[in-house]
């Protein structure tokens, strides 16, 4: 008797001896289970939703990037240290010209302190984000650090070829920047401060020689002041006279002595002349100098990038690490 569909619905009939076990029906139901406990290997996604349920793996860096990470960290630390102490001096510097009220009727690009406020805050941002990319390992951070000293590079590579290219303007504009500030010797503490510290370091005296104070409203010799026909100290040749004090009036009435009289007492050389032959003589040093700073920025960007591969690959091994049952 034939069966019809109608009556082997619903049916169950006993296994036979050639049916396959009914065990194997648990197997989608076992892999399911198993995908839950283990996570997709292959889904890109599954290690980002284990870490979000408290899963995460701490695979460790390996030892090479473990000494590039330090070493980032340690040698940016090294340059935060005098951008930081020329951040904190020009801030300081600016206080003070504030509480006395001078230096601040000038245009702000032309102050000193101001120069050194902004290359100190720019250098000290710059290598703090460094050192706090490498010690967290945080991949925007060291993204943000390897751009900045990718700009400073082209910028630097952008002055070099100006300084080669525009050198004779450049002298010409260091020429007239000396005998402005001869003129403005009393208006400015900080050039005041700037040009004594060029004469003394130089052992000179003016722009382009000793008379060039003549040009000064208080010390040329038609002035009703007491620095009439005078020089300042830093222009004498002796301005301690042997003593332990500098002697501020060492300069006094130098200007009415003949040259040779005045030769006794103070520098007749100018600074623009004293400046190109020290510029002549340390041209290979300041060139090298250039060399090393480029060598050592090109040195943190290649070692930020091995790090930043370095942690995109850790990332990786990460994703793919099984979780626990």
């Amino acid at each position: 008797m034939q069966r019809t569909q109608g009556d082997t619905a619903g049916r169950e009939y006993p296994p036979t001896r050639n049916s396959r076990p009914t065990a194997n029906v648990l197997r989608p139901a076992l892999r399911e289970n198993q995908k839950g406990a283990w996570g997709c290997r292959c889904c890109p996604g599954a290690g980002h939703q284990a870490r979000w349920e408290g899963q995460a793996s701490s695979l460790p860096l390996s030892t090479g990037s473990s000494c590039v990470k330090y070493l980032i960290f340690l040698s940016n630390f090294l340059f935060s240290l005098p951008a930081l102490l020329a951040l904190a001096a020009g801030l300081w510097g600016l206080a003070v010209k504030r509480s006395q009220g001078s230096g601040w009727g000038e245009p702000l690009p032309t102050d000193p302190m101001l120069v050194l406020v902004l290359g100190g805050l720019a250098v000290s941002v710059v290598s703090l984000s460094g050192c706090l990319g490498a010690l967290c390992e945080n991949s925007c951070l060291l993204y943000c650090y390897s751009g900045a000293v990718l700009f400073c590079l082209a910028l630097e590579a952008l002055a070099g070829v100006l300084v080669v290219t525009l050198w004779d303007p450049l002298q010409d504009s260091l020429r007239y920047i000396l005998r402005e500030a001869v003129i403005r010797y009393w208006d400015d503490p900080d050039l005041h401060f700037l040009l004594d510290q060029v004469q003394l370091g130089l052992q000179c005296c003016g722009a382009g020689s000793y008379q060039d104070w003549q040009q000064n409203l208080y010390f040329n010799c038609s002035s009703p002041g007491v620095q009439a026909c005078s020089l300042p100290a830093s222009c004498c040749i002796n301005p301690q006279e042997d003593g332990a004090v500098v002697n501020t009036q060492c300069g006094f009435g130098a200007l009415h002595l003949d040259q040779h009289a005045a030769g006794q007492v103070v520098y007749l050389q100018g600074c623009w002349p004293a400046l190109q032959e020290w510029l002549r003589g340390n041209i290979g040093a300041a060139g090298g100098c250039a060399i090393a700073v480029v060598m050592i920025q090109g040195t943190e960007l290649l070692l930020a990038a091995c790090l930043l591969r370095a942690l995109a690959a850790h990332k990786a091994a990460e994703d793919v690490e099984p979780g626990p049952w």
